[in-house]
Parts: C-alpha cells; sequence; structure tokens
C-alpha cells in the first residue's frame, strides 16, 4: 500500500504489514529512570543571559518537553512596512487577517507532528493590533499594579516579582475561542475572521501563581472580579478582560501571571515580559503585555471584554446585533470556560491512499480537549453518519508531570501539579482501522465527551462572533480508482478548498442536518440574501492605472488626488463646490480615505464621484498603502499641536460629564499637558470609532467647545440620540456613549470651509469678507458651532462685530450651554441680542414660546439690508430646521452666499 501526503516524509510504515502508527512522541530523553542531567541546548534551547534565563533541568522522570525551536527564524519581509518590523517570526505560520495584525496558526499536520508540547514557532497567535516593543535591558524594569478594590495597593517589576515569589511550571493548552470558525463562516459569514482546526497550542509556561499575589494587595469585602489590561494600544483602547475573583483565587483554576514560555523569556508575540495564563478558559482571556490587575465588583467595561468573546443567541444576526447594546453587555453571553472540542488531524487534507489491494491498517490520529479543568473521557469515531460508534484510544501526556515527585522543578519553576486533578491540556485520540473500513464508508466523524458527560454536538450552533465550533468533525472519503482521498471540512483564512465550500457551490444546504447531501425526493434550494445595490463610483470608459508615487505628486493644494475603494479621484474640480470646504479634500491628499468617505458621504455625494475618476491603483501601491496605511499615529517625539490634517490621532476618554437628559460633555485628555487643539474658530474635527460589530468606521464631525487654543484637554459637547419606536438612534453618539472611560478615541482636522479670524474678518472657502454683523440660528447641540464664534468675538472687547442669537429648543432643560452664553452677554446687551424659544415651555417660562418661523425671522431679523455682504447668518441644527431657515430667509431677500450652514 502506498501513502502520499502533503507531508510524506511524516508518516511512518511500521513492517511488512503496512500498519500506520502515530509518529508524536514525547522528544528524547534520558530513558535511565534514576535522576538525569539534561543540557537544554540539546532539546533546541538557545542560551539566554539574565537571572530568569537559566534553563537547566533536572528531572527524576520523563515527561514531555519542548521540541527544538527553529535557531534561523527572523523578522519576514511582509512585516517590515508594518509597526511589527521587530518581531522575529516562523514563514510557515499561516496569517489570517492579511500582513497585519498578525493573527496566525500553523499547518494542522505540522502543529500535531511536533507532539504535546509545541515551540513558540508555531504556537498560534492572537493579536488585535501592533505588538508592543519590549527591549531586553528593559525587561526587568517592566512595571506592572495591583489596584482597584484592595487595602494594599501594589507596584512591581519583573525583577521584585521573580525575586518575592514563588516559581511555579505548568504545562497549559491556550485555545483561541475562533478555533474551528471557518466552518461558521462557509455555512453563512460571521463577524469574525477564518480560524482553521490550529487555533490551539501547548506550551510549559513559568510564573508566579496569581493567588499570591492577589493575597498580598488584600482584596476588599464586596470584591468579585479581577480585570486584566494590557499594554497593546488598540483603536478602541488597551485590550482588556476580567474573571471572576474566586476563580483567580483556586489554585485548581491554575492562574497564573507568566514570564516564560517552554523555558525562555516570553517572544514578542506571546507578551513579552509578561502576561496572564488562564487554564481551561478561552485564549482571549489570558492577557499579553500585562500592565493593570483591577480588583472590581463588576465585570470589567473594557471594550473588548463587551463586544469580543461572545457567543450571542443564534437568532440574533450581524444587522440586529449591531443595534443591542444591552445584549452584548450581559455576562450570560460571555464566554469563559472552553467547550468539549476534538478534531482529525490524520487522514490529514488532501492526503491519499493508493490500494492495489485491501489488507493492512490505517492508525487515524487527532486532538480532543475541554475546558475549566475537565478531562476528555472518551473520544469515539464513527464510520457510518453516527448509527453506530467505535472507541477510539485516548493518551494523556499531562499525567506524565504529575509523576514528578514533590519539589521537581522545571525551567526555574515548580511542577506542582501532583496533587491536582484538573486538567489543563489537550491529550491525543488514535483508532486503528482497516483499510476496508475506508473503502465501506463515506466519511469518518470524530466527538470527545467530558467528565460530565458533555459531548459535542452533531449540529454546528451558529453565532453570530463564530465562536466555540465544535460540531463532530467530519472527513470526506473519495473514492478514485485505486485510490482514497481524504477531504477536510476546510482551510483555514481565504484558502480554497473542504468538502463544505465544495457542497456550497453545488447548491447544498450545508443546515440542513445532513452536511449538505441532498436527501431522496429533496428538491430544495439555498435562499440567497439579495445583495444591496451599490453606487456605482466609477467611469467605466477610465483605465489609467496609477503607482503610489504618482499619488504622492499629488498630496497638496493643487491637483488633490485621493483614493477611495483602490480607485483614485481628484478632487480639483470640487474645491470650491465641496460642502465641507478645500481643507476637506486638501487633507485627503495622497491617502487612502476609504473608511471616512463612506462613512461620511451619501448616496448622491457618491453618485457623483464618477466625474472625478482617473484611474485605479496598481497592485504594488494597494499592498503599499494597506501596509504603511494612513492610520492614527504616534510618533516618539511629543507634538506641540494635536490636529492633524492627514492622520488620525488618539486621544483618550477621560471623563463624560452629564448636562441633560440626553446630553454629556466627553472630555478626552491629549498625548501631552502641554499640547495644542490646533483647531481655528469656526471649523470642526472629525471623531472615528469602530462600530463594536460590524468594525466599520463611524466618523462624524463636531465642533468642541473647548478653545482651539486650549492645550492638553479637549472637551466635546454630545447629544446622545438612543433609539425610539419611531427611529433608529445615532450610531456616533450611541457608540460614545457605551465606551467606557480610558477608551481611546481618533481625531482628525480641522475641518470646515469657515474661519472666523477676528473683529469682523471672515475666511470663506478661502476667500475673505468683512462681517459687521452675524445672525446666529441654531437649535439643540447645534450651538457648538455658534457658540464657538460667538466666544470668540465677545472675548475681543475691540472687536465691533454685533450678534443676534436666536436659540430653538423643545423645554428650558434642553438649552445647551445656557449659563455660558447668559454670562457672555451679561453687560454686553448692546454688541449681542440672545433670544431663546421653546415649543414646549414649563409654567415659569417667560422668554419666546413656539417654533421659530416667518414671524420670529421678520421680526427680529427682516429682509436682507442694503449692507448686504457685511451681514452673514450662521446656521446650525437639525436637516427641517435648515431647509426652513433657507426658504424663509430666501423669501425676504436673502442670497445664498449670506447663510452659512454648519
Amino acid at each position: 500500500m502506498e501513502i502520499i501526503h502533503p507531508n510524506k516524509s511524516l508518516l511512518e510504515e511500521k513492517d511488512a504489514s503496512s500498519r500506520i502508527h502515530w509518529p508524536p512522541s514525547p522528544p528524547a530523553t534520558d530513558n535511565d529512570p534514576k535522576e538525569s542531567n539534561i543540557d537544554h541546548n540539546s532539546s533546541g534551547f538557545d542560551g539566554i543571559s539574565g537571572d530568569i534565563d537559566e534553563l537547566d533541568i533536572k528531572t527524576s522522570r520523563r515527561y514531555p518537553l519542548p521540541p527544538p525551536s527553529r535557531p534561523d527564524n527572523g523578522v519576514l519581509a511582509e512585516d517590515l512596512k508594518t509597526p511589527d518590523n521587530h518581531v522575529v517570526r516562523d514563514p510557515r505560520l499561516i496569517r489570517l487577517t492579511g500582513v497585519h495584525p498578525f493573527n496566525v496558526e500553523a499547518p494542522l499536520t505540522d502543529l500535531f507532528d511536533e507532539g504535546f508540547i509545541t515551540t513558540k514557532d508555531l504556537h498560534y497567535v492572537r493579536n488585535h493590533g501592533p505588538v508592543p516593543r519590549v527591549e531586553d535591558s528593559e525587561m526587568m524594569d517592566w512595571e506592572f499594579t495591583i489596584e482597584g478594590m484592595v487595602d494594599n495597593p501594589i507596584k512591581m517589576t519583573l525583577e521584585q516579582l521573580i525575586k518575592q515569589y514563588e516559581q511555579v511550571t505548568y504545562p497549559v493548552t491556550l485555545v483561541c475561542a475562533g478555533n474551528r470558525r471557518k466552518e461558521q463562516n462557509v455555512v453563512r459569514k460571521t463577524k469574525g475572521f477564518s480560524w482553521g482546526a490550529a487555533g490551539l497550542s501547548t506550551a510549559l509556561w513559568t510564573g508566579v501563581v496569581i493567588g499570591d499575589l492577589l493575597r498580598a494587595a488584600m482584596p476588599k469585602r464586596g470584591a468579585r472580579y479581577v480585570c486584566f489590561e494590557g499594554a497593546d494600544k488598540l483603536p478602541n483602547g488597551y485590550y482588556g478582560t476580567s474573571i471572576k475573583l474566586n476563580w483567580a483565587m483556586d489554585p485548581n483554576r491554575g492562574v497564573m501571571v507568566a514570564h516564560k514560555m517552554n523555558g525562555e523569556v516570553l517572544t514578542p508575540d506571546h507578551g513579552k515580559p509578561l502576561r496572564i495564563i488562564i487554564p481551561g478558559q478561552i485564549g482571549g482571556r489570558s492577557v499579553k503585555w500585562l500592565k493593570r490587575i483591577i480588583i472590581t465588583k463588576e465585570p470589567s467595561d473594557n471594550w473588548y471584554h463587551i463586544y469580543d468573546n461572545r457567543v450571542l443567541p443564534t437568532m440574533i444576526n450581524p444587522e440586529m446585533s449591531a443595534d443591542m447594546p444591552d445584549t452584548w453587555k450581559d455576562e450570560r453571553y460571555a464566554i469563559y470556560d472552553l467547550n468539549t472540542n476534538s478534531a482529525t488531524c490524520y487522514p490529514a487534507h488532501d492526503e491519499r491512499l493508493t490500494l492495489p489491494d485491501v489488507t493492512g491498517s490505517y492508525n487515524i490520529r487527532g486532538y480532543a480537549y475541554a475546558g475549566g479543568g475537565k478531562r476528555v473521557t472518551r473520544v469515539e469515531i464513527t464510520f457510518d453518519k453516527g448509527k453506530t460508534w467505535i472507541l477510539a484510544d485516548i493518551s494523556y501526556p499531562e499525567d506524565e508531570y504529575r509523576l514528578a515527585p514533590d519539589g521537581e522543578e522545571l525551567f526555574g519553576g515548580r511542577l506542582d501539579m501532583t496533587w491536582r486533578e484538573s486538567c489543563f491540556c489537550w491529550c491525543f485520540w488514535n483508532l486503528e482501522v482497516s483499510i476496508s473500513q475506508f473503502q465501506a464508508a463515506d466519511d469518518i466523524m470524530v466527538r470527545a465527551m467530558d467528565e460530565s458527560m458533555m459531548v459535542q454536538p452533531r449540529d454546528m450552533y451558529w453565532s453570530v462572533l463564530g465562536m466555540m465550533n465544535n460540531p463532530w468533525f467530519r472527513v470526506v472519503i473519495h473514492k478514485e480508482g485505486h485510490a482514497l482521498r481524504f477531504e477536510h471540512p476546510t482551510l483555514p483564512a481565504l484558502m480554497p478548498g473542504g468538502w463544505m465550500e465544495r457542497v456550497k457551490k453545488a447548491g447544498g444546504n450545508l443546515s440542513n442536518g445532513f452536511w449538505g447531501e441532498k436527501l431522496s425526493g429533496e428538491d430544495e434550494k439555498i435562499e440567497e440574501v439579495e445583495p444591496a445595490k451599490e453606487i456605482c463610483m466609477i467611469n467605466k470608459d477610465v483605465n489609467r492605472t496609477i503607482t503610489i508615487d504618482e499619488l504622492r505628486r499629488h498630496d497638496g493644494e493643487l491637483e488633490p488626488w485621493f483614493v477611495v475603494g483602490g480607485q483614485v479621484y481628484d478632487g480639483t474640480k470640487f474645491l470650491e463646490g465641496h460642502p465641507g470646504g478645500a481643507p476637506s479634500i486638501i487633507g485627503a491628499a495622497g491617502q487612502d480615505v476609504t473608511d471616512e468617505f463612506l462613512a461620511i458621504h451619501s448616496e448622491n455625494a457618491k453618485a457623483m464621484m464618477v466625474d472625478y475618476h482617473i484611474g485605479s491603483l496598481d497592485r504594488a501601491s494597494l499592498d503599499a498603502l494597506a501596509n504603511c496605511g494612513n492610520d492614527a499615529v504616534e510618533g516618539t517625539e511629543p507634538r506641540e499641536i494635536f490636529l492633524q490634517s492627514k492622520a488620525w490621532t488618539k486621544a483618550i476618554l477621560s471623563a463624560k460629564k452629564k448636562v441633560s437628559a440626553d446630553t454629556k460633555i466627553f472630555t478626552f485628555t491629549l498625548e501631552h499637558a502641554e499640547q495644542l487643539i490646533g483647531l481655528p474658530v469656526g471649523q470642526h474635527l472629525m471623531i472615528r470609532l469602530r462600530d463594536p460589530v460590524t468594525r466599520e468606521a463611524i466618523i462624524r464631525a463636531y465642533t468642541p467647545i473647548s478653545k482651539g487654543t486650549d492645550r492638553g484637554k479637549l472637551d466635546v459637547l454630545i447629544k446622545i440620540y438612543h433609539d425610539t419606536p419611531e427611529r433608529k438612534g445615532g450610531r456616533m453618539t450611541r457608540a460614545l456613549d457605551s465606551i467606557p472611560v480610558g477608551h481611546f478615541v481618533d481625531f482628525k482636522g480641522p475641518v470646515g470651509k469657515f474661519e472666523y479670524l477676528g473683529r469682523g474678518l471672515c475666511a470663506i472657502s478661502g476667500q475673505r469678507r468683512i462681517v459687521k454683523r452675524f445672525i446666529m440660528v441654531c437649535a439643540g447641540s447645534g450651538i457648538t458651532p455658534i457658540f464657538q464664534v460667538l466666544r470668540a468675538v465677545m472675548a475681543d472687547p475691540e472687536d465691533p462685530t454685533t450678534c443676534l442669537v436666536l436659540d430653538g429648543n423643545r423645554a428650558e432643560e434642553d438649552i445647551l450651554c445656557k449659563q455660558e452664553l447668559d454670562q457672555m452677554v451679561k453687560g454686553n446687551e448692546r454688541r449681542c441680542r440672545l433670544l431663546y424659544a421653546l415649543s414646549r415651555p414649563g409654567p415659569s417660562w417667560t422668554g419666546l414660546t413656539g417654533r421659530m418661523g416667518p414671524a420670529l425671522f421678520e421680526k427680529e431679523v427682516g429682509p436682507r439690508s442694503s449692507a448686504g455682504r457685511e451681514e452673514l447668518v450662521l446656521i446650525c441644527g437639525p436637516a427641517a430646521l435648515e431647509e426652513s431657515v433657507r426658504d424663509i430667509f430666501t423669501g425676504m431677500g436673502w442670497k445664498d452666499d449670506d447663510l452659512l450652514f454648519f
């Protein structure tokens, strides 16, 4: 019998009977049962200087040690233009999310063939953004804190952690909650990227039992949770999550603060220099680059704890989930313990058996794991779709560590496993079958059960994030002449292949309960959702290809070119007509502005783009833009001015102050205390957040109430538009309201075509104009740009400009900034007249009543005077108000040039 396999050298034949046996076995150690010294270099480890890098191992028994790492790995070419250009990586790893950030799994057979312990080279990686850079010389000075509801807050360095606390070493399997998600994505797209079946790995972790640290910090009565926060700076704040305090304190849970992996210091991808390890729970709880441990009464309010690692009810689709903030915050849907899962590794995908005869046997092999410290107690194989089952043999390499005597040390940490019954690791299963069983079957399916008798389900539980996928793992057997070919469900990432994609392309319904196979007499069709019609933004007669160098030669005020969706547009002809002013186009010049363009512009604006389309970027330029991007920037040197016209800049949400029932002042802390906001009077800034579900950019323009000359802090007054039975709420305002203090938010600017230069001098689309009187019409939160200009006028006693402010609201409590406005005008009534109008006044209201309409404007403003261009109407409010004001004022003889809409 000939075996043809993508990794043929990995299979071994056992003798003339052609019985194939599981190749992975513990790395060779001294078989002498007496104590022996093992040189770590003989196991493939490179010595590293420093106290924590001593890898001399004294063992009394035989248990698995790490296989050799690859000594020739380096920084990969694709990482050189990313923030991870300092990280050494293995080229065998399969990238699941493009070049950056780094989310990878090993080829399934390579992972399995390494055996029980996975090298740092092939261990899966889940990164949400750039990897924090920590030099070797800085590691021992790395600080972290234990704070919150504790009587004894602690701040310590890694050096203190190693010297002052006992070290332990545990073998632990980490599993991403998205393991096997590709199968869910084939059935129906989830909001997660496509993990294959290798989103798990096992390593020996060395560090300190977290219970020792927490007892030293002395949690207060009422504390129930332990929150962890890393140093990875992400679009939605630092990565953080939480677990229950009693779990962390329970030694059976094995939660630890780790600084070594397989006897070596942590690599950057795995949390250098310090991380949390939580056995039996999903990998998303094991925070890397640890900076803070916070004891709290409630679960973490970190964005990533709320909007990641959850299994929402299966009837909630992606569109529904975007408008269900309370559902996302429901801790019942948060994932902690792993569920029971298994997969077949051999036969591998596309492995072939050539059959000159039907003699011999084959050893089917795979892995299984359970969660919460439970042991996998059985693994069963079926060749007839579940009618009958065969028990597989299971091996538990983890148990070999339990045989180590008390006091045994490994990699500088006490093994400490002789007393513990809980299981932290995967196990391996195998079943030797005759080739004739393969020939008689259409597929092989495996399921596992844990000690609580929880068994893998037959069918998939689809959910919006595509996590915890664990139905029976099915391998299809194809009969091809004198050969058998095996086909796994899927391949990871965008790699084509697998029976699920094949069945779906052929029209099979993967959710019919029979793996997409058509039943007798069945005439079914998959219901396809009709895609939304997209606005064409491309001139089909344009065939020009443009390079990134050519694009960047047009990154200024003359002929500004920009990119949307890989297509290049020339904004020169629209500089004067753009509602946001020429600076909005000039600020986009030379950049890919896909996110912000699609987030801001209407369908009508998108349809206009055909007229400005001049070509498409070539493939190399698209890759270059993707690698370097023009996203939020962080420089090593502190910048004097916060706002940047061509780059997003991060600020931290540091406070929320409620000023009315639906309005808050959001305070953001800039990069340093002396940093200037840098916003001209009358202009706006852009705020960007990511939708927590769809990950689409939400971008809106706001006018802060801070002065542009303020430093260190930025205050923005925002009205929160909640959902009502009549209408959907505001995506941005609801997103801002839901994020916690400490969250990062992106800013860009300035934008806008109006600027007040002082003492009556304005600039509108670059053209200067002298104004002797401003007529300011606003409603609700539309006060903010009006407030900004009025403040500039009133702050200068030498400014001759006069102002009339008409501010309309429903009730008195809806008048925003009223105290500040009244204070500005007090004593300056000659220079400014301030009128409030309420549509739903209370009994004590003595001001104007009713909506702002023709009668009010005719009385207080009247027809355009002979002064003409010396008067300017500034308008900001709901669309209905702005349309009404335009109609009324043009009806009174005012020209469009006299009306400026913010």
